[in-house]
């Protein structure tokens, strides 16, 4: 006879699993090749697949959403037009996009340039090189590469690499001569007019000039949407104020406005979701803002780092709730994914699939 401790160990009775659980199944190519349909199977094919259909119902709930979906208050004035089915009914859910400047060096800059220029997000969260990166492609290309390109050969033909992508030294040379008299030009309107500069009233400056049809920026200025850079000067653009400052001393960048405002986009929101494309600064920034409204009603994090060496691009959303960045009863999740191989599918499947 079998011994009796192996069938007991082995043949461990199951409980029965809850009515309605997804069963795990992926696409049939049988079916031919539909993208749409082949995406919409990756909710029930387990693994990061599972997380990128959850990421793309978050995001569809953040879209959909509106003050009309809530139980008016007990104690709420059902006369008061600011109450009406209508009124309530126009007010969205607030989304915030953050990403880190390699995805602007990246083609995912296309990406997010079409939820600019659509309006299809309402404020924007980036790093300086995210901003920068942007204006200089506007003034000069960037390039494919290789990861393994040697650095002291690189350097010495003047070619930056980024992963796999080239920049020439030539395009921050470009760019030098490009922002320079604007920053000469704001420092005049702050002398003489008496201008407050924020870094997200400079970005707004600089898209309005680049004017280019490629920006984000540029649709970000022509549809009003704030973009919050709190270590705008880490990166190029600090290089261009640090030159500035010897040949012109004066202007002045006023951080504090804008984290007031950064917050306020926040405080004052019905309802908040946050993408965070990547991790550091722009994670925390967007996520330390929610704080201020006991944490952000939905959230999508896309990034590959870890959590076990305790860092903010590492943690899942669930130590976010921990500090009240997060809403505790939240729709969230994280893709553990390289942004540039998921973003444009998720934007595929949310945004772009219109109302």
């Amino acid at each position: 006879d079998v011994p009796a401790i192996a069938t007991s160990a082995v043949l461990v009775e199951s409980e029965q699993v809850p009515e309605g659980t997804k069963l795990i199944k992926g696409y049939d190519f049988e079916n031919g090749v539909d993208y749409n349909a082949l995406l919409g199977t990756y909710l029930t094919t387990g693994f990061q697949a599972s997380n990128f259909g959850r990421a793309v119902e978050i995001i569809n709930r953040m879209r959909s959403w509106r003050l009309s979906d809530e139980l008016l208050a007990q104690d709420a004035n059902a006369n008061d037009p600011e109450n009406s089915v209508e009124q309530r009914s126009s007010i969205k859910c607030k989304i915030f996009l953050g990403y880190t400047s390699n995805l602007v060096s990246s083609g995912i800059r296309e990406t997010i340039k079409y939820l600019a220029k659509n309006s299809l997000v309402d404020v924007l969260v980036s790093s300086a090189g995210g901003v920068e990166e942007d204006f200089i492609k506007c003034l000069a290309p960037t390039y494919l590469g290789d990861f393994h390109l040697k650095g002291r050969e690189l350097r010495s033909k003047g070619l930056n690499r980024i992963g796999n992508l080239i920049v020439p030294n030539d395009n921050y040379c470009k760019f030098e001569d490009w922002i320079i008299p604007i920053f000469d030009q704001m420092l005049k309107e702050q002398n003489e007019q008496g201008v407050v500069w924020t870094p997200s009233k400079v970005i707004h400056r600089l898209g309005k000039e680049i004017n280019h049809p490629d920006s984000i920026y540029y649709w970000a200025y022509k549809n009003n949407i704030p973009v919050y850079c709190p270590a705008i000067t880490d990166g190029s653009l600090g290089d261009m104020l640090y030159f500035h400052s010897y040949r012109s001393p004066g202007l002045v960048i006023d951080v504090v406005q804008d984290i007031r405002a950064m917050n306020s986009e926040a405080v004052y929101a019905k309802k908040t979701g946050v993408i965070i494309l990547g991790g550091g600064l722009v994670k925390h920034h967007i996520c330390n803002a929610n704080l201020m409204r006991n944490g952000a009603d939905f959230a999508v994090f896309v990034n590959t780092a870890q959590e076990f060496d305790g860092s903010d691009a590492g943690a899942r959303p669930d130590e976010a709730v921990s500090w009240g960045k997060i809403k505790a009863d939240a729709e969230s999740v994280k893709v553990y994914a390289d942004v540039s191989l998921v973003f444009p599918l998720l934007v595929a499947q949310t945004f772009a699939q219109g109302n």
